[in-house]
């Protein structure tokens, strides 16, 4: 059964072909873009063998390839400027640190390479079908479809599922980084699958501005092929459900377990059989910088005001080391009645282990009219990703408005935990 990873982001960019001992990625420049390419494909081998020099195999010379383990395909996108992809190396070197595998660059540079997006689009139906050539060759060497693995970025993950198409859908896995509606086992939607944090806003960010959202898909997932970052994604129907506390109870106990994103989402192939039909839309949120990581806390807030508040909560950690992380819980206003439990979904960008002191700020928004106060009669902190932590808790606090209150947790009594 074919296992689609999609998510949302974008583009990707490419060295000369010469008789280079150690081949390369083909490097055009911008007036082969202007002209025009014709198509070329060139498929560069690595392993753990030749960790950094590639072979140059075909269907007829497959060098180290050994065709008992995984093969991994990595397929660039559209090239306007007929460079070379940045990401390229380190995702190569990346994938082959954590799994003993071949990893085979599909270099069509010549073809991609071109100013009319058109012109590229209308080739990638025959890199599929030299593609296609290649895979059968191996298949008969002894290869299975089981251990075929594309990893398509733009164009390339329309070539990706080209030839997965070509194969039934019986290929092992294809991830497609670059498109944004849903189409896959898992589509993956990072920030709501629209502008992602740290991308410039305007045009003032210049070349960026066109690129850095699009780039952002290849971005998180080397982040999902190192060890300090495991992005959890929460399955959900809509970004706003999932900002509001929704659908964050995978991981829990007794609950299946979340997503991952990137390279080990095919770990949750298993829950995904279960579904019908196996389509599932995950949500989560990043930093503006690598490795993007976010870390997700639950604020449960039990209020006893008279009256019904609306409005903001910001919430700061300090741990003993004096380390600090904020989060704004600011998407919409809560709604916070009395004796009512409000539990709000916070965000940091730091995972403190031992939190020694928590600051509230709440805010109704307006800065005209009376200040309000918010009386709190539990508050209670408690980790997503580390649900096995103490959670913390304080009680009969009063919040000024757009004053930060600064206090030190207990530990919850373990009848609430």
């Amino acid at each position: 059964m074919l296992r689609l990873s999609f998510f949302f982001s974008l583009i990707c960019l490419v060295k000369t072909d010469t008789d280079e001992t150690c081949p390369s990625f083909t490097k055009l420049s911008f007036h082969s873009a202007v002209v025009g390419t014709g198509l070329n494909v060139k498929l560069m081998l690595y392993t753990r063998k030749n960790l950094t020099c590639a072979q140059v195999i075909n269907s007829t010379i497959l060098g180290n390839l050994n065709v008992t383990k995984k093969t991994t395909f990595i397929v660039h996108g559209f090239r306007p400027t007929g460079s070379p992809p940045v990401w390229m190396e380190d995702l190569v070197q990346s994938l082959l640190s954590v799994e003993d595998m071949n990893v085979i660059v599909v270099d069509w540079n010549r073809g991609a390479t071109t100013v009319i997006y058109n012109h590229a689009s209308s080739k990638t139906r025959k890199v599929a079908e030299v593609l296609k050539k290649f895979i059968d060759q191996v298949l008969v060497e002894g290869a299975s479809l089981d251990n075929i693995y594309m990893i398509g970025v733009s164009l390339g993950a329309h070539i990706s599922g080209f030839v997965g198409k070509m194969y039934n859908g019986q290929l092992g896995r294809i991830t497609a980084l670059g498109y944004k509606e849903p189409l896959a086992n898992i589509d993956f939607y990072p920030n709501g699958g629209l502008d992602q944090p740290g991308c410039p806003k305007t045009i003032l960010g210049g070349l960026q501005y066109f690129k850095c959202d699009h780039q952002r898909s290849v971005y998180l997932y080397l982040s999902s092929l190192r060890e300090n970052c495991a992005i959890t994604a929460y399955p959900c129907d809509s970004y706003r459900d999932y900002r509001n506390g929704k659908c964050v109870n995978c991981g829990m106990p007794q609950k299946e377990s979340c997503p991952l994103l990137g390279y080990y989402a095919d770990n949750w192939k298993e829950y995904l059989k279960q579904k019908k039909p196996p389509m599932t839309k995950a949500f989560f949120d990043t930093a503006e910088e690598k490795p993007f990581c976010i870390y997700h806390y639950f604020v449960d807030i039990i209020t006893w005001n008279k009256n019904i508040r609306r409005g903001s909560i910001t919430i700061r950690l300090t741990d003993r080391a004096g380390n600090t992380t904020e989060s704004k819980i600011n998407h919409e206003p809560a709604t916070f009645q009395k004796y009512h439990q409000v539990s709000l979904l916070a965000r940091f960008n730091q995972d403190l282990d031992k939190v020694a002191a928590i600051s509230l700020v709440f805010s109704t928004g307006s800065t005209i009219g009376p200040k309000y106060k918010l009386r709190i009669l539990r508050m209670k902190l408690r980790s997503l990703a580390h649900p096995e932590r103490p959670q913390l808790c304080r009680y009969d606090l009063v919040l000024m408005e757009n004053t930060e209150t600064v206090f030190q947790p207990i530990l919850c009594p373990k009848l609430q935990m």
